[in-house]
């Protein structure tokens, strides 16, 4: 399998078919625009580990409540 996938040989040769495929001008807004989409992956994980669970609407989370398999588990003991 050689050294690595991405030996700096591969490198030019994938950014020159690139190159070739979507011209000068468009590579620097297709940069961009994967640039600002990691970006934005990366936030939306940042701000997921952030912010607790919501709960769906119409259902309360209280301490005493117990859920349907939690009733049925102490009816059967």
């Amino acid at each position: 399998m050689g050294r690595g996938l991405f030996q700096p040989m591969h490198l030019l040769v994938l950014f020159a078919i690139a190159l070739l495929i979507f011209g000068p001008k468009k590579l620097p807004e297709l940069g961009k625009g994967l640039g600002e989409a990691i970006r934005g992956f990366k936030d939306s994980l940042k701000t997921d580990e952030a912010t607790p669970p919501v709960q769906p609407p119409g259902t309360t989370a209280s301490p005493d409540t117990k859920s349907p398999t939690e009733s049925n588990q102490q009816s059967k003991n």
